[in-house]
Order: structure tokens, then sequence, then C-alpha cells
């Protein structure tokens, strides 16, 4: 049950009139396909009741679709679903209203309405349609909300709680909520007082959703060329004598001599090519276990990209692409396929390269994305891992609604805890940056999008130095710079600085003592700034150079889930850091 009186805090001296406040579902539901544009079908019902300290009671509750779970609206007729500073705010709301407020264009103190994006309700209809008064205290109300995104139909029913669903709606009519929903939003419930107390309590709630699957429609040229074949296979008219046997045993000769000098030359031609820039892995097929990576063919891949359609890209970097697929037995799964670039610049080792995904393979943890397998043929380069639907964290940060603070800071100590434990192994990640962590169903951050692939055929004793340890703190601090400051390091504007990029903003107001400046305007009023400085301060130290004071990721977690002094950072930035482009390659590292 909740009240949202007991959202504010009691005290001898609390008053409870022109109060607002917010009971959000903690974690965000997909309601909306973006390729497609369509909206999610849902359903919720939910028993509810209002009390009051006198009789001209309160204000209302809404049933809320908002894009973050902290924005609090004005209390009173406004009911906690909008404020001043909710500018171009996507918001669909149920009102249950009890007040009576012409400017908001209600009928009477005793309604139900329908608002988009607008604390005015673009349809209302009295309670009393359904025998029901809200204001009546003594009984338990309940509501039903469906929506059905195929028809764009909404409809809403009120009744008491214990009894049968309604047979007539008291709201039903058409409406397209795409303009009003974003990818992933969250639900909830908004309810305010005015002039007088009231006590809004959710006794109850179920609340499903179903999301329409992406089905693509083939084009007109596809299937015109699929019909002309069947109309051709069928209509077929001329005939043909059967070839004699003389003709067969010619034929079968003449094969069979081409493909002993075909296999004489390659033979060859792969003796001459031991050296080439690209070495592929074995050709050899052998059983591999189902819980270990195994070989994917080019074909598979090509099949469960879609041929690799701009539809299921999912990100990109300057190494490559990674798209969605699935396999034919319905698993989802996440790509990265590798730019020619990359790979005419990396020669690759595929003894290396094996050797690293075996390392990688026997790493069983919860905040890892573990590796399904691999393709290296016609000059391709791919690495299948497991997906994730919630997507990675730079969509959370730079794209899908507002993080608060509570939210990053867990994310933060999860992503540090991972790559300590990657460390006491004797690994590395190797790219560790927004767009590699991941979400899990949970929310939790899963690491993935390895940076194995660095290997040099002729040097590889340099790996070490490439994707070590103190490369992964250095990148883990600016991870925690981007995520304090919710902006990408290359998109960051410094003003007047000199530096280029978020690091040197960061460290220009860490010498001028203004590190609040640096922190995400969207979360700055409502988060713990002393917790968020000192955060912060520690991504500050990660980015120091090992002589003057870089710590592990030991001791960064520990810094992270304790009190633990900070050790003292300089004064002033290092200039090791920001030398010619130091500050965007990382090259300090």
């Amino acid at each position: 049950m909740v009240k949202f009186k007991s959202l504010i805090h009691h005290h001898q001296r609390f008053d409870p009139k022109h109060k607002a406040g917010r009971a959000i579902f903690a974690s965000p539901i997909r309601l909306y396909e973006p390729l497609t544009k369509t909206p999610a079908s849902f359903q919720t019902t939910f028993s509810f009741k209002f009390t009051t300290t006198d009789e001209s009671g309160g204000n209302g509750l809404a049933f809320v679709i908002v894009p973050d779970e902290f924005h609090v609206g004005r209390p009173g007729p406004w009911l906690g679903i909008l404020n001043d500073v909710c500018t171009r705010y996507k918001v669909f709301a149920v009102e249950f209203d009890t007040s009576f407020d012409p400017e908001f264009g209600d009928p009477n103190d005793d309604h139900v309405g329908i608002n988009l994006g607008s604390i005015v309700s673009f349809k209302t209809e009295n309670s009393s349609k359904a025998n029901i008064s809200l204001h009546d205290t003594n009984i338990i109300h309940r509501a039903w909300i469906n929506y059905d995104s195929q028809r764009r139909w909404i409809k809403v029913h009120l009744g008491s709680d214990g009894e049968p669903k309604p047979s007539q709606p008291l709201l039903s009519l058409p409406l397209n909520l795409s303009p009003f929903l974003q990818e992933y939003m969250f639900v909830g419930f908004s309810a305010s007082t005015g002039n007088s107390a009231q006590i809004h309590s959710v006794l109850s709630w179920n609340f499903s959703s179903t999301n329409q699957a992406l089905i693509p429609k083939p084009s007109r040229r596809i299937c015109r060329r699929n019909l002309a074949q069947q109309v051709s296979k069928h209509t077929r008219k001329d005939y043909t004598e059967p070839a004699s046997s003389f003709m067969i045993f010619v034929s079968v000769m003449v094969l069979c001599t081409v493909a002993l000098i075909c296999f004489y030359f390659n033979s060859k031609r792969r003796d001459q090519n031991a050296g080439s820039i690209l070495l592929l892995f074995d050709k050899k097929r052998r059983p591999t276990p189902p819980s270990k990576p195994r070989r994917y063919s080019s074909l598979e891949i090509f099949m469960a990209t879609r041929r690799f359609s701009k539809l299921e890209i999912v990100g990109s970097d300057s190494r490559g692409v990674l798209y969605r697929g699935t396999l034919p037995n319905g698993c989802h799964v996440a790509v990265k396929r590798f730019s020619s670039q990359f790979l005419k610049s990396s020669r690759l080792d595929s003894t290396c390269v094996l050797k690293r995904i075996g390392e990688l393979a026997q790493i069983i943890h919860p905040n890892f994305v573990s590796i399904r397998g691999w393709c290296c043929d016609n000059n391709e380069a791919l690495i299948v891992y497991d997906y994730f639907q919630n997507g990675s964290l730079d969509r959370w940060l730079f794209g899908l609604g507002v993080l608060p603070w509570s939210r990053r800071f867990k994310l933060i100590k999860e992503i540090a805890k991972a790559v300590c434990f990657l460390h006491s192994k004797g690994l590395a990640h190797g790219n560790l940056k927004t767009s590699s962590v991941f979400l899990d169903p949970n929310y939790q951050a899963v690491l993935g999008d390895y940076g194995f692939i660095f290997f040099m055929g002729e040097s590889a004793s340099k790996v070490e130095s490439v994707a070590s340890k103190k490369r992964d703190v250095f990148e883990f601090g600016m991870l925690v710079l981007e995520t304090i400051a919710g902006k990408k390091t290359v998109d960051f504007d410094g003003g007047d600085q000199v530096e280029m990029g978020l690091l040197g903003f960061a460290w220009s107001m860490h010498e001028r003592g203004e590190k609040a400046k640096v922190v995400d305007e969207r979360v700055g009023p409502r988060a713990n700034m002393e917790q968020v400085v000192r955060v912060l301060e520690i991504g500050l130290s990660c980015t120091l150079s090992e002589n003057n004071g870089r710590p592990c990721m030991e001791e960064v977690v520990q810094l992270l889930n304790t009190q633990k002094p900070i050790p003292k950072l300089p004064l002033s930035r290092p200039v090791e850091l920001f030398r010619k482009h130091s500050a965007r390659l990382g090259l300090s590292a």
C-alpha cells in the first residue's frame, strides 16, 4: 500500500496542505518502439481511497506515465503532474480529480480526465456516470485503464473494489500516445493537496504492457521477383530429353579434374600467403560445449542481423558497429562488426585472440557480458555477445530521460567492483567507456564490448602495455566524469577553456574550487553534493599518472564504499594530461 502523505517527512509542525508527491515504479518500462514509432499496449488496474480531514476535501490522484522518476509537479490543482520547469515534458495521466478548478477546464469537483502533456484535460467525464462519487470516503474505489496500441484506443472504467469490472467504460475514445512517449518511461501515481488536507492511498496495483514485434515488410521488388520465380516454375512448358549416360560420365570426370587442379593451386597459395595481413582462425570446426564460445559462420551472422540491417544497429565507435541479432533458436545476441579500416591498421594474431577469448570465457561474474562466439570469415572479424534489451549506459546518460544521482552512484560502484574483479584475475577490460557498459533486466551494470582486438601479429609482447590495468583505471576515471556531468567527453563545451574536453573542464573547476559546476544540472538540486564531489575527486585521481598517485581499482572500490580519506589532489592540473590531444585520446594512460 502506498500513502502519498507518507512521502513527506512528518514532524510536530507538519502542515499537510499545499503538498505534492509521487510514487513511481523503480525501473523504467519500454513503452515505445522508436524504429516503427509504435507505442506499447498496456493494462493497469488499481484500488485507491481518499481520506480527508474536512468536508471540502483535497485535490485528487492521477495515474501517470512520465520520462523520469524524480520530478514532482506543483501542489493544488496541478496534482503533482507538472511544474513550471517541465517544458516539453512528455507525460500521460489519467486524473481522478476531487477539486473544481474552472481555469483548468474542470467540469466539477468529481470527475475523471485524460491529460496529454498538460494539466488541462483534453477529455473529462463525471464520475457519477459510473454511479461513483470520489468524495465517498467509506468505500475503496477501483480503476481499470486499457490502451490498445493497434487500434489507438483507450478505455477507462471506474467502480468499487471487490465488485466486477463495469460493462460500460467511463471513458472510451481514440488516442495516439506516440507523441507523448519515449522508448523508456516510468509508471506510477501522482497526487497533491491544496487548501485542504487529503491522504491518497493506493491499496493494490497491477500493470502489464505488450510491445508489438518488429517484423520487416519485404520490398515490392523482392515480392515481384519471388512471384515471377514461382510463376515461371509452374508454367514452364519446355521439355528436354534426359542426358545420356556417356555425357554424365564425361561431366563428372571434368568436374573432378577441375577440383583437383583448384586444390593443388590453393595449397601452393596458402603456403605463399602464410604471413598475410589478416590472420584468420583455424577453419577446422570441432564440437563446442554450449557453455563455451563457439565459432559462427558468416552466413549465420548475416542472417541473424538481417543482412546487417541499419534497423538493427544499436551502437558504433571508431572500431566498428554493434548490431542486434536473433539466432535461429530465438535467442537475441549483440554482434560487434569491426570496420575494415580498423582491420587494416591491426593485424590479428589468431593465437592471441583465441587465448583472450578463452580467458574471458572463464570469467563468470554477474557484471560481465558473456561471449557467445566469434566469426572470422571473408575478411570479416565479428564477436558475438549476449544482448541486453535495456541498452548501454551512454543511452541513459545522454539520451533517455534523466538518471538521478542515486542510480548513477550505484552504477559507478558496480562498474568499479567489476573492473577490480577482472584485475584480480590478471586481466584488463581494455575498452572501458559508457557505451561498453550495459544494463541488465534489473538495471545493474554489466561490462561488455571488451577491447581484446588489439593484438598485432608482430608485436604480441606489447599486449600488456596496450590493454593494461593502468589504462583501465584512467578510462574508469573518464567514465566517472561523464556519468557525473551527463555529457560526452568529445561533445563537452569547455567555454573559454584552452583545454579541450570534459577532463580539462573538470580540472579547471578543481583549481577554482568550483567542482560543483561539473555536476549535471538536471540532477544537481536533488543530489547529495558532498557525495558527488567526493566521487568526482575519485574520478580525477584516476586520471593522474602513475607517479603522481593514480590508485589501483582495489583502492578505488574502497574509496567508493567507505569514507576513507581521498589522497590529496594536486592544486593544479598535471601537465602531462594536457599535451596536444591527450585529453581527447587518453594517451597519458
